[in-house]
């Protein structure tokens, strides 16, 4: 691979908009460092059961295991752009690895419950790095007419993740025990890295300019408290309680002052001027509420099989599994339409099959045939790989190269928010309805049908918000990609 000179783009891309064996290479390197990261999250989950019964641990403490490696990542994707530009792509995609293999590999040896909560920061740190650097890198080397395929390539872990993970997690929790979530990712990194090595471009740093401590000292606080007052919302019980209202209020209350911060400087961590663009702000609200919708049903599809229709957590990760033969027709198609097609259609298609398979949930019975179910995951995952991929790709139209890596992660802040508010909102009015249901049923125990009822009626939540994102995506671009004329 001809490594790009002086922090400019790759220049070995033809002049039409073909995949060289260099793209291919380098978008498979990104797929491997960035699988074991998305799989991670989900396989976590699975084993949250498990970690209290080895450690004797509350679920208040336990849930640090989750919370602690969500506020570590939060705060590391403000930095991805600085970081990229002072000391260059390949040397912080070999430490990102590097950070998270090590907390993988002391996640899996830890000895209380304090110390794993500790690793998963470190593994956090990694992982916050890891997934926006690789995307940053790879967009920059694509080119225009390039990046609805390899923003498809990418994105595969990123969407297939919540669908695999649970079942793979599943098995490995059963078979070999919890420690081995953590230590299957150890051959994972180590193949990831030796091959960085050798495929992942290395250009000259830009340097530039110094971090910007206080718009750290704002945005990364910021988010860590947002994500944190969303993720204990659905424990307790609403958005009113003070765990709740207080790191939410606080850290909406230190994104505000960054905005305006970064209006004040010349080089913040996060471009907010990148909203002057309509396609990057309209693409920015799409990522926003289908991360909101999606992610959210992600939380709710495993509940339902597990405590409607008595699945154990292996059987319900694999009726959750075909959405992913969804999301990989849609990743292939999509990916393919976005490189030669205005987005606003694309995505439009992609929010009306989300809606449509959200509805069968949305009016879902304890009986209702699984059949019709498994449709229903087929359609709303192809809308979720239909919608998302080309908005990523219509997000950095028209950007400079340098302002690239700024502007995938704020676009990668929006996911991470969306998914935050998602879960928060979806698991709130579960919540709810439960204890409604719980209160009304004869002694306590309320029929299938009334927990069936419950769940429908948070995913009418998902479905509205899936809607709602087709008015931001009326003002996506109506042309498409420009030819690339810098190669």
């Amino acid at each position: 691979m001809t490594p790009a000179a002086d922090g400019a783009r790759s220049t070995y891309l033809p002049q039409d908009d073909r995949l060289t064996p260099d793209l291919l290479k380098l978008a498979a390197l990104i797929m491997l460092g960035t699988l074991a990261v998305q799989l991670d999250v989900t396989m976590v989950n699975v084993a949250i059961h498990a970690f209290q019964e080895s450690f004797g641990a509350s679920v208040s403490t336990i849930q640090w295991v989750s919370a602690g490696y969500a506020l570590a990542l939060s705060m590391m994707i403000p930095l991805t752009g600085w970081v990229l530009d002072r000391f260059g792509a390949k040397r912080m995609w070999l430490l990102s690895i590097a950070l998270f293999l090590a907390g993988s590999v002391l996640c899996g040896a830890a000895w209380s419950v304090e110390s794993l909560i500790a690793f998963r920061v470190v593994q956090g740190l990694g992982g916050g790095l890891l997934l926006p650097i690789g995307q940053a890198i790879l967009m920059r080397e694509a080119g225009e007419r390039r990046r609805g395929r390899l923003m498809a390539a990418i994105g595969v872990p990123a969407l297939l993740g919540p669908v695999a993970g649970p079942v793979v997690g599943g098995l490995i929790v059963n078979d070999l025990g919890w420690r081995w979530i953590f230590f299957v990712n150890v051959p994972v990194c180590v193949l990831a890295f030796a091959l960085s090595v050798w495929i992942m471009p290395d250009p000259r740093p830009a340097g530039g300019d110094r971090l910007d401590l206080l718009g750290l000292a704002l945005i990364s606080p910021g988010l860590a408290a947002t994500v944190y007052g969303l993720s204990r919302a659905g424990d307790a019980g609403g958005f009113g309680s003070p765990w709740v209202l207080l790191p939410l209020a606080g850290g909406v209350a230190l994104l505000v002052a960054f905005g305006a911060h970064a209006l004040r400087v010349r080089a913040p961590l996060i471009d907010v001027r990148l909203f002057r663009s309509r396609a990057f702000a309209a693409s920015s609200a799409v990522v926003f509420l289908i991360g909101i919708a999606s992610l959210g049903s992600m939380l709710l599809l495993p509940l339902y099989f597990q405590q409607v229709r008595g699945e154990d957590p292996l059987h319900a990760g694999l009726l959750v599994a075909p959405q992913g033969v969804g999301l990989g027709v849609a990743l292939v198609v999509a990916g393919m339409l976005a490189d030669r097609h205005s987005p606003r259609p694309i995505v439009l298609v992609g929010v009306l099959l989300t809606v449509l398979g959200t509805l069968a949930y949305a009016t879902v019975g304890p009986d209702t045939s699984v059949l019709l179910l498994a449709g229903a995951l087929v359609l709303s995952g192809a809308g979720l790989g239909a919608a998302l991929i080309p908005v990523m790709a219509a997000a950095l139209r028209g950007l400079r190269d340098e302002a690239i890596p700024r502007a995938t992660s704020a676009v990668r802040i929006f996911q991470q928010l969306g998914g935050s508010f998602g879960a928060a909102v979806l698991a709130v009015v579960l919540q709810r309805q439960l204890v409604e249901r719980v209160a009304a049923a004869p002694g306590g125990q309320p029929s299938t049908a009334a927990l069936s009822g419950a769940f429908g009626h948070a995913f009418w939540w998902a479905l509205g918000f899936a809607a709602l994102a087709a008015l931001p995506a009326l003002f996506l671009p109506g042309t498409p990609p420009p030819v690339d004329q810098s190669h």
